[in-house]
């Protein structure tokens, strides 16, 4: 299977049983660019057990690598995404992970700085070309990539929650799920909405007294 060409690997990713986990890989690789937002050169992808034993047989390797440089799970360039990424000057490095309490298809993407701390998110390949992702630099989160999704970080202020679903209300904009979790005095906050939103919504957002940050993630290709 190593030897397979650009319209067998197609074909195969169309009839394998076990295809969703390379489109799973790519989709985490894509959410994990989404969130860090600006150019790296270096990430590292510590695989769980079970997600390194699909390397062989479903190009989860070159599928993580394709998902960081932005490339989508329809498109055939993720056989070539070593040479893609070696091209930009992008070094990636695959080691065993021990992600305790995780799903088996796993991976924690690291992505390195010289200039500043390393960033990194958590995430697992569920099936059906879905995933999870439940750690963005140690806060916990979950959330699917399949919806508009909110990403927020905030000062943990009374009255914040109610500020930010207002806007939502106002822009008549749907939450779906919100997930809180707090670290001392920091709360780290997803929701996922029912329709999209423009960047309007986010700076409104972003222009409250307590936010940290904020990211808006579209939804992500199955």
């Amino acid at each position: 299977m190593k030897d397979m060409d650009t319209l067998e690997f197609k074909e195969h990713l169309l009839v394998s049983p076990l295809n969703t986990h390379t489109t799973g890989a790519v989709r985490l690789g894509n959410i994990a660019r989404e969130i860090l937002d600006r150019d790296f050169n270096k990430v590292v992808f510590y695989l769980q057990n079970l997600f390194k034993e699909t390397i062989d047989d479903y190009f989860t390797d070159k599928a993580l690598v394709a998902g960081t440089l932005g490339i989508t799970p329809s498109d055939d360039m993720i056989l070539d995404s070593f040479e893609i990424a070696k091209s930009q000057g992008i070094e990636y490095v695959f080691k065993d992970g021990n992600l305790e309490l995780q799903q088996p298809y796993s991976v924690k993407i690291v992505f390195e700085f010289e200039d500043t701390e390393d960033i990194y998110i958590i995430g697992s390949s569920i099936g059906d070309g879905n995933i999870l992702i439940t750690d963005l630099n140690g806060n916990k989160v979950e959330f699917s990539g399949n919806y508009p999704t909110i990403l927020i970080k905030y000062a943990d202020k009374k009255g914040v929650i109610s500020e930010i679903s207002t806007i939502l209300a106002k822009n008549e904009i749907n939450i779906a799920t919100m997930k809180v979790t707090r670290d001392r005095d920091i709360a780290t906050m997803v929701i996922e909405t029912d329709s999209d939103m423009d960047d309007n919504v986010i700076k409104s957002i972003e222009n409250l007294e307590n936010i940290i940050y904020i990211k808006g993630i579209t939804p992500l290709e199955i």
